[in-house]
């Protein structure tokens, strides 16, 4: 597979379960350091919040004809975050890359946040290749093991 066999599309009702497969995937929840939700919980959430509401733009990645994953952007008060979560069978692979790279064109509204575990160097790596910097004023975050990354140039993270 290359990442030239990345492409997003629209979340579908079936991909909700492997997205709950992947949130409790224990390599990705050590890396993530996020406590997965029980199944109502996250469908719940997925359902009612992540894709009811208005705010956010939600795209499932697919490799190579299988779904990979998803990428969201969302609004916290007057910051807009982005993240994402790929299972395990796809990273390392410059899927990741590829994906954000292709939201990216999507969602133009910056600045543009991102705070991965700073313990998850491989997702701090991606978001930092496609752009992202630290984001001045943010020391708060490190202290509790999370880094607060800003990507302000429209143009940064095309492909």
């Amino acid at each position: 597979m290359t990442t030239d066999d990345v492409r997003l599309r629209p979340v579908q009702d079936d991909d909700l379960e492997l997205f709950l497969a992947y949130e409790h995937d224990p390599e990705a929840v050590r890396r993530s350091r996020f406590t997965p939700r029980p199944r109502e919980a996250f469908l719940r959430h997925w359902r009612e919040r992540v894709l009811g509401g208005p705010s956010g733009r939600v795209r499932t990645v697919v490799a190579d004809g299988e779904v990979a994953g998803n990428i969201v952007a969302w609004w916290e008060g007057e910051r807009r975050f982005t993240g994402y979560w790929l299972g395990r069978a796809y990273w390392g692979r410059g899927i990741g890359s590829r994906a954000l790279a292709l939201f990216l064109r999507e969602e133009t509204v910056r600045p543009l946040f991102a705070d991965p575990f700073a313990g998850n160097t491989a997702s701090v790596r991606l978001l930092e290749k496609s752009g992202f910097v630290p984001y001045e004023g943010a020391e708060h975050a490190v202290d509790e093991g999370f880094v607060l990354l800003v990507l302000r140039d429209r143009a940064a993270g095309a492909p």
